[in-house]
Formats: structure tokens, C-alpha cells, sequence
């Protein structure tokens, strides 16, 4: 069983992880909104690219969390599937924030 100490840092790690995903969606909808304008460099339409990936990887995994038994199904879905997670999730947010 976890102790309190892990579980602080898993939900840490996770609250950062949520924060970096927000900020990358958030970065999309302006490009998106900056396309109806002015065309994209090819850099920003890569980050539109991988940030509308990410957006179809939550789903399924959000669709599995809501089922019943959902919670306890996810982490083995992500154990066979890892590429379902976005890419927000799949960095370690302390290790990337320290440097």
C-alpha cells in the first residue's frame, strides 16, 4: 500500500502534468485562432498537429476512467497501450520543471 508521502507526489506530479496539458491546449486554440487570420509557420501546425493528437488520446482514456471499474481498468490500458496517454503525461513534470 502507498503512504501518504507517495501518494502526495503522485498527485503532484499529476496536478503538473494537468497544468502543462492546459497550457499546451491552450497555446493550440490561440494558433487556431491565429490561422482564421494569417497562415502558420510549419512549426505551428505541427504543435496544432500534436496538441489535436493528444486532445484524441484523452478521450478514449476519459471514456475507459468513466466506466465502472474504469479506475482500476485505466492502468493496465496504459500499461498495453502506453501511446494512449497524452504527451503532457508521459514526461515527468519535476524532473522536466528542475531544469
Amino acid at each position: 500500500m502507498a503512504t501518504v508521502e507517495e501518494i502526495k507526489l503522485l498527485l503532484r506530479k499529476n496536478k503538473l502534468r494537468l497544468q502543462e496539458e492546459l497550457s499546451q491546449s491552450k497555446e493550440a486554440m490561440q494558433l487556431i485562432r491565429k490561422s482564421t487570420r494569417t497562415g502558420l509557420t510549419i512549426e505551428e501546425k505541427v504543435k496544432i498537429k500534436e496538441q489535436l493528437l493528444d486532445i484524441c488520446k484523452a478521450i478514449p482514456a476519459l471514456a475507459v476512467f468513466l466506466l465502472p471499474g474504469g479506475a482500476l481498468l485505466l492502468p493496465l490500458l496504459i500499461k498495453l497501450i502506453p501511446d494512449i496517454l497524452p504527451s503532457a503525461f508521459k514526461e515527468d513534470p519535476i524532473k522536466k520543471k528542475n531544469n
